[in-house]
């Protein structure tokens, strides 16, 4: 399977009756603000660059943001300062996003969430979150270069795991800065960059520089390191 099938796949899934019928009603009813938009509401794959040696695994799209717009972490203030700190790192070519085909891309950076639909009040159920995980399974494979999982978030966190060694005891506990190494891969934590943590102060853009250069540092030495 391609990237791009992969994509047409995850776009069409229906495996959760919740999420579905919670991302339509989104999309048809709408917010104000957006009234005169059409709103996506669909599953949403993941966006970047297939040679990536960054991930960025977030929670799930946002009702108004991604669900609305068709990509991962566009259109709210969430998408706003992560697209902001990628481009202060070299690593997107704009800083900000606001819809699908605004002209934004990725360099060495891919950007995904463990759950693909809009999830009511943010929170996937457990049986959601693992309907979906074998999406993000194949997306794995498909990124072969990937060399550094950056968190965005305890749910990430906890997805990274499930995907890189499951069986692994003890797990890492999850932490901004937080970094472990599994099978070759390594680990970093990052607070969700969601405004109740931007607009606290708990996540400021110097924090989030911090953690992705420690990306950058990371997957350059896994690239050049002997196999």
């Amino acid at each position: 399977m391609s990237l791009a099938a992969l994509e047409a796949a995850v776009h069409g899934c229906r495996r959760c009756p919740r999420l579905v019928a919670w991302r339509e009603q989104v999309a048809a009813e709408k917010r104000a603000a957006f009234r005169d938009e059409t709103y996506w509401g669909r599953p949403v794959a993941g966006f970047g660059d297939p040679g990536a040696r960054v991930l960025l695994l977030g929670l799930a799209p946002a009702a108004h943001g991604a669900n609305r717009t068709g990509r991962m972490f566009t259109g709210d203030r969430s998408g706003d300062f992560l697209y902001a700190a990628l481009h202060r790192a070299g690593m997107a070519s704009q800083a900000a996003s606001g819809a699908r085909g605004d002209g934004l891309e990725l360099t060495d950076a891919w950007v995904t969430a463990a759950v693909r639909c809009a999830p009511p009040a943010n929170k996937p159920l457990p049986a959601e979150r693992d309907a979906c995980a074998s999406w993000l399974e194949a997306e794995w494979a498909l990124l072969e270069h990937v060399r550094v999982v950056v968190a965005l978030g305890a749910f990430g966190w906890d997805a990274a795991l499930r995907l890189l060694d499951p069986g692994l005891r003890p797990r890492p506990r999850f932490g901004h800065g937080a970094e472990a190494e599994l099978g070759g891969v390594t680990l970093l934590g990052c607070f969700h960059p969601s405004q109740q943590n931007t607009f606290t102060g708990k996540l400021t853009p110097a924090m989030m520089d911090a953690v992705l250069d420690r990306a950058r540092q990371a997957a350059s030495a896994r690239s050049t390191s002997p196999a």
